[in-house]
């Protein structure tokens, strides 16, 4: 039976945690002064405005606004409950938190989606278990074993294989009495028009595809033709449809597994298919990813910028891999935050044939000694199908290479390359340089003409201006974080009975109160798990980061009380003022004039204030 966590251990838990070390494996973090800085994990931007303060133990977002300690990072980004989060945290640090956690979902959306993700987990580990133990895959087990994939390889990823059988996994369910609604959500079956279930997927050797988290959200099933089923009408991939897990704009094969590896090597490859990222694991090349498809989407390359600046672009040799590539290039390269290679495998090979064919050392060596910057890959891929003796041919290929010159920021790398096409084509530096210019001045016209569309994309997740604060809210806050740092601040508002015109500063100097008689030290992060709505915590966390002084002085309190009081006293004449309209409307003379000889009293005390 699930019990609850002592207060203790969760203490515990976050005092032997680094949230840098924590958030680092999820955003690539830089040191800016005191804090870190990042994209931040939770809405798309171009510019860092994510922040983690290690002396606080919290993060913070100025852009979207989310805020927290290392619990909430975890519960936001992964939609774990608290004791989740805790236990996550607790096997990062090896701590043992010797009580058994509740998996009650953390909100309405995670708790429609666990029957789904503990059925793809289910039926994972089912195909799994007959691709390595049954007769019936055992032909699926050798066609892997031929393909060079080990044993360990397999068991690491979980792959499987489903039988040449349409009703498979819907007896399965049957017998397990999983609701239809679930089996229909999941994509795992096609339903028939007369409400009938049958398997998607059968006679494939299946690939788990995993979320961010390593939770199974969906497959890739590979056809195993043999003699007895050639399937010659089948395709030769089949991934699962979308469904409310499942949305191949957003996965990444290996992305969970690769993440930790990637943020310490500072790089990733991406890889054309599934099969050369498991070839490089097999290499011990660790830092492999690949997307749905050849083409990129943003959420992926935003998922990727968040945890490495470099990325390898190593798809397959062919004419269709070299194309894929320099597709890759360019939509990579819009974004500027990122530093790219490109890796050509030679004899129109991909990495997984490279590997079988010369070996793991070699398949490293290339992919660490072969690598070309975007402008050399370019340089030579567009050589491949140009007619260079023919002038128009040599003009077109020399335009669209200084073209593509403008995007390299390096002004050595870009004098390099002036060099070698000045040497190649028989030109002047001075000539080529010139038409780099007009390039460069065509490129930032066109860049400001599409500046207006692209701020208009609908594509791109926008964030809501915050609301202006009057001067009497900050002066609020201002003194709600005087409250929070110095004891002295807090113990003179509760005996002076001190009132807030917000409520909600009033509630917080009250939880505040209680929070310190019974911890006597004030700790932000486990301030954060002491309250309990997250409209207060997020407010802590926006007080906390506000930028003040170290220190506080009598002046400053004085100035702040001032104001918050004097605009009280304010606010109560006006509803005088109104009350006093009212009754002058209504032909009540005693009223009017006891709220009148009210008014003058209020007036003298602002006076006064």
């Amino acid at each position: 039976m699930a019990q609850r966590i002592p207060q203790q251990v969760i203490d515990e838990v976050r005092e032997r945690t680094d949230i840098v070390e924590v958030v680092g494996q999820y955003v690539q973090l830089k040191k800016s002064g005191k804090n870190y800085v990042g994209l931040c994990p939770f809405h798309e931007e171009k510019t860092p405005s994510f922040s983690v303060v290690e002396d606080k133990q919290i993060f913070h977002c100025f852009g979207c606004g989310k805020g927290g300690n290392v619990f909430t990072f975890l519960q936001e980004l992964e939609g774990l409950s608290f004791p989740e989060s805790v236990k996550k945290v607790a096997d990062m640090e090896q701590i043992s938190l010797g009580v058994e956690i509740s998996t009650e979902p953390a909100n309405e959306n995670a708790g429609r989606q666990q029957p789904l993700i503990a059925l793809h987990e289910k039926i994972r580990d089912l195909y799994h278990h007959i691709l390595v133990n049954t007769k019936a895959g055992e032909e699926a087990l050798a066609y892997l074993h031929k393909r060079g994939l080990s044993d360990e390889l397999i068991n690491e990823f979980k792959i499987g294989f489903a039988p040449n059988q349409r009703d498979f996994l819907v007896q399965v369910c049957q017998k397990d009495r999983v609701p239809e609604d679930v089996m229909a959500r999941s994509g795992l079956f096609i339903q028939r028009d007369d409400g009938r279930f049958s398997d998607r997927f059968y006679q494939r050797v299946m690939f788990p595809l995993n979320d961010a988290r390593g939770k199974t959200i969906g497959f890739s099933g590979r056809l195993l033709q043999t003699k007895d089923f050639p399937g010659e009408d089948q395709p030769k991939y089949l991934n699962s449809p979308e469904t409310e897990l499942f949305n191949k704009r957003e996965v990444l094969f290996n992305f969970d597994k690769a993440r930790n590896e990637i943020r310490k090597q500072g790089e990733a490859i991406l890889f054309e298919g599934f099969m050369d990222v498991l070839a490089a694991w097999q290499a011990d090349i660790k830092i492999g990813l690949a997307s749905m498809g050849t083409s990129l989407t943003e959420q992926q390359i935003m998922a990727i910028e968040r945890i490495t600046s470099h990325v390898i672009v190593a798809y397959d040799g062919d004419k269709a891999g070299l194309a894929a590539t320099d597709r890759a290039l360019a939509i990579l390269g819009a974004h500027s935050r990122l530093s790219l290679s490109a890796v050509t495998i030679p004899e129109k090979l991909d990495p997984d044939e490279y590997l079988r064919k010369y070996g793991a050392e070699e398949l490293r060596n290339l992919l660490q000694h072969g690598r070309q910057t975007p402008f050399v890959f370019k340089m030579h891929y567009r050589k491949k199908d140009v007619n260079l003796d023919n002038e128009a041919d040599r003009l077109d290929y020399l335009n669209g290479l200084v073209d593509e010159l403008v995007k390299v920021q390096s002004p050595v790398e870009q004098d390099l390359y002036l060099g070698q096409l000045a040497n190649e084509f028989n030109l002047t530096r001075d000539s080529l340089k010139q038409q780099l210019r007009q390039a460069r001045q065509t490129s930032r016209m066109e860049r400001r003409q599409q500046t207006p569309q692209h701020s208009n994309n609908a594509a791109m997740i926008t964030v809501a201006p915050k609301p202006v604060l009057t001067q009497q809210e900050k002066a609020e806050r201002m003194l709600i974080y005087r409250a929070i740092h110095e004891t002295s601040v807090r113990e003179q508002l509760v005996q002076q009975e001190f009132q807030f015109i917000h409520d909600r500063y009033q509630e917080l100097l009250l939880y505040l109160d209680s929070y310190m008689m019974v911890h006597g030290q004030f700790v932000l992060a486990d301030f954060l798990n002491y309250l309990k709505e997250d409209a207060m915590k997020q407010l802590v966390i926006d007080i906390s980061v506000l930028q003040m002084s170290e220190d506080s002085n009598e002046r400053e309190i004085y100035d702040l009380m001032q104001v918050i009081a004097q605009s009280g006293i304010a606010d109560e004449i006006k509803q005088r003022q109104k009350e006093q309209l009212e009754a002058r409307k209504t032909g009540n003379q005693q009223r009017e004039l006891e709220l009148t000889i009210q008014i003058i009293e209020l007036t003298k005390r602002l006076k006064q204030a």
